[in-house]
């Protein structure tokens, strides 16, 4: 420091900024490290710019039995204290019984909870006494969160299942656990994970910007009720791709004040199908928006490419395209249905509507299980405009032909169409639409496109 004489005032000061940021610096990297050679049992291991957090170093037991729930909380915790890049893991070959947790944020840092091994619910109902029963893995408020792994997410249902009215009627209609809920989580990924036999919906997205949802598996039987397997609602900007949904309701189902969500490369079945909707329940006002379903193959589902509303309510269901999507055996292919009656009671005539319009079909091939295989059922109030179909072909699974239905719905068609529809098309349209009626005629029995 001595030298510092023959410096100049300007280099001088510039020299102790210098001193000053590097001291700052080091004792903040102290204070971290002081927070971190506290942690109790913390397990903390470092690989490259990440910290490592086993959820075996905090307690749990991993062997399906004990209750691991509080080690899971206490990793939690400490990740979420901590600046950086945090990774929060379950270990391959173990299984953690995960009882209802609520995982709150935000955090400090961003989070990789890594599921390598298998989480499992407890399988009694009788463990949710006294908690909301509509949840299991809760999380909300965290930013930057990925959830990947490779392991399993298992909701362990069949005694849910068991008690719902919509399996036996004469049970008491109860709610059920949504598997793994995210609630107003911002920057999300979750991918590379197989979800089984959620208690009711598998997966859903509430009030969340900007998801990425991939590489997923989520199979539960087709008789299970209600078990979505992936649910939209209130949230803006997803991306769901290069999954398998094979479950016992909507694979994808997309509601309320949703927009900007892009759909591709899904394989949906058994299940009720892709579904906008139900929208409009209890005469709400709900939008949904700006929705493209770019490649799917469905298979044995009650239902192909549906939207759903309930008669008086209000709002739009808008801008949405479904494209490139191959059915085999799908009962009702192509459905907007505005008088939807999810109800063991008849529903009331109303004059008041969700609007639908806009809606594209788009090279939809296959066969269909039922004779009806399009059908527009819009509200005379609120009559369906802007329908657009194109190159679609869904021949019976069983012989003869398909049909359309039409009531209230206003749009225009081009290209290949069969079962014929009831919008106008180009002149050149309508005859190449009567050659492939004419070559379904002489073999109608077609099982495959």
């Amino acid at each position: 420091m001595k030298n510092l004489k023959y410096c100049s005032p300007s280099t001088l000061i510039i020299i102790f900024i210098h001193i000053n940021i590097l001291v700052t610096s080091c004792l903040t990297r102290a204070e971290e490290f002081d927070t971190v050679i506290k942690l109790p049992r913390s397990g903390l291991r470092r690989t490259r710019s990440r910290w490592v957090l086993s959820v075996g170093d905090y307690g749990a037991e991993g062997d399906g039995v004990h209750n691991d729930t509080e080690a899971f909380l206490e990793a939690w915790n400490v990740a979420c204290s901590l600046p950086g890049f945090i990774n929060v893991v379950f270990p391959y070959g173990k299984t953690f019984l995960v009882h209802p947790v609520d995982i709150g944020g935000p955090c400090r840092s961003k989070i990789t909870l890594r599921i390598s091994g298998t989480i499992v619910a407890p399988p009694d109902p009788a463990m949710w006494h006294g908690l909301n029963q509509r949840k299991w893995l809760y999380f909300h408020g965290v930013n930057h969160l990925t959830v990947d792994g490779g392991g399993r997410i298992n909701g362990m249902g069949h005694e849910w299942w068991d008690r719902s009215c919509k399996t036996n009627s004469t049970n008491p209609c109860h709610p059920a656990p949504t598997a793994l809920t995210f609630h107003r989580c911002k920057d999300l990924k979750v991918r590379n994970l197989m979800l089984l036999n959620s208690q009711q919906m598998h997966m859903s997205f509430t009030n969340c910007m900007r998801v990425v949802a991939s590489r997923l598996k989520v199979l539960a039987p087709a008789f299970s009720p209600n078990t979505d397997g992936i649910h939209i609602s209130a949230t803006k900007g997803v991306e769901i791709k290069d999954s398998v949904i094979k479950t016992g309701d909507d694979c994808i189902s997309i509601v309320r004040n949703s927009s900007r969500i892009w759909i591709r490369n899904i394989s949906c079945g058994p299940g009720h199908g892709i579904s906008i909707g139900s929208l409009g329940k209890s005469k709400k006002w709900e939008k949904v928006q700006n929705v493209i379903i770019d490649g799917a193959y469905l298979y044995n589902t009650d239902n192909g490419l549906r939207i759903k509303t309930w008669q008086g309510g209000s709002g739009f269901a808008s801008k949405i395209t479904f494209q490139n999507v191959l059915m085999e055996n799908v009962s009702n292919p192509i459905i907007i249905d505005q008088y939807y009656c999810d109800s063991p009671h008849s529903c009331r005539n109303e004059t008041s509507a969700v609007r639908v319009e806009n809606i594209s079909f788009i090279d939809i091939q296959g066969t269909s299980a039922t004779d009806e295989a399009i059908k527009f059922a819009c509200s005379d109030a609120s009559p369906c405009e802007g329908l657009y179909l194109e190159n679609i072909f869904l021949a019976s699974c069983f012989g003869g032909n398909t049909s359309s239905f039409c009531w209230q719905a206003h749009g225009s068609a081009r290209g290949f169409l069969y079962p014929p529809t009831c919008f106008p098309s180009s002149d050149d349209d309508f005859i190449r639409q009567n050659v492939l009626l004419e070559s379904n005629d002489a073999n109608p029995a077609i099982h495959s496109v």
